[in-house]
């Protein structure tokens, strides 16, 4: 009897979370993928054909007969879809690196810290989660705007004569893409360096390797699972960005999740914005299985 419990309780464990990615991801997912392939009317809801269960087998099949590749040969002759997903990737792209650059020194010297002081420094890196991520992106419009913190803080210092530009650029949304996703680059970044043996530099020291050298040689590639989870963390999700950009980026900064928000809601047009969803998930099968395959390496040399 305590067998079966045993083994009943085995199969849940692992039953659970796959039926959770069923409802929640897999399900919506194919929901998506259908409207993808339909004809955009003007109804509720704006698209047929709408698969009836009521109608059978029979109406299943009519419905999947009426499906057409036309919203997908759509995104491949409209340049508006082509340049967001550009756009997209090379902001996504420079964003990551900009996090990268600035998450890695973070993590070292967290790594580093008396280890009496590394739960506060932890704690304070993800303290900004306590705060709801849509305040924080306004509270960067009044630090960037033309009157806002940042420049009357420049012009007082005298490093500025007049206001600079910075909202509604750009620079803003790599500004707040940085800040909003540097906890995901220092974390798995100060997971990788907290392990490293540092005994390591000590004997490379000792031999006479210079600093910069020791780095490159043994930090540096002791880091690299770290790097390219900490890397995927933040591409992913960015590339798909859509709060930021439209409240820092403004009218002119062309991003794919802006695009889809307004094929949904503005044009309501969801074949058109399903199509747009599915060939952005498609674009990110590659980075995900980077990164399952670096968390799968990651713990292998954990063990």
């Amino acid at each position: 009897m305590l067998k079966l419990v045993s083994a009943i309780t085995r199969r849940l464990v692992i039953i659970v979370p796959y039926a959770w990615l069923l409802v929640f991801f897999l399900v919506p997912f194919l929901i998506v993928f259908k409207i993808s392939f339909s004809e955009p009317v003007m109804s509720m809801p704006p698209y047929v054909p709408t698969i009836d269960l009521a109608d059978g087998v029979s109406g299943i099949i009519d419905a999947f007969r009426q499906f057409s590749f036309s919203n997908y040969l759509w995104l491949t002759e409209d340049s508006l879809y082509i340049n967001a997903y550009i756009s997209s990737i090379k902001i996504a792209f420079i964003s990551t690196m900009l996090t990268l650059l600035i998450g890695f020194p973070l993590a070292y010297g967290m790594a580093r810290a008396p280890q009496a002081l590394r739960p506060t420094l932890l704690m304070l890196v993800i303290l900004p989660f306590w705060t709801s991520f849509l305040i924080r992106v306004y509270a960067w419009i009044g630090i960037l705007k033309p009157e806002g913190l940042l420049n009357q803080l420049l012009m007082a210092m005298g490093l500025i004569d007049e206001p600079l530009i910075i909202l509604n650029t750009d620079t803003a949304v790599y500004i707040g893409i940085v800040y909003s996703y540097l906890p995901f680059m220092v974390l798995p970044l100060y997971s990788a360096l907290e392990k490293m043996d540092y005994t390591l530099i000590e004997a490379a020291q000792d031999l006479g390797c210079p600093p910069i050298t020791a780095f490159w040689k043994i930090t540096f590639p002791l880091a690299i699972p770290g790097i390219i989870a900490g890397c995927l963390l933040v591409f992913i999700p960015a590339v798909g960005e859509f709060v930021i950009p439209d409240l820092l980026g403004g009218s002119r900064t062309l991003m794919i999740g802006k695009t889809l928000w307004s094929e949904f809601f503005n044009n309501r047009d969801w074949p058109v914005s399903s199509a747009v969803a599915v060939l952005l998930l498609l674009i990110l099968v590659i980075p995900i299985m980077f990164f399952q395959q670096a968390q799968a390496k990651s713990q292998e040399s954990g063990r």
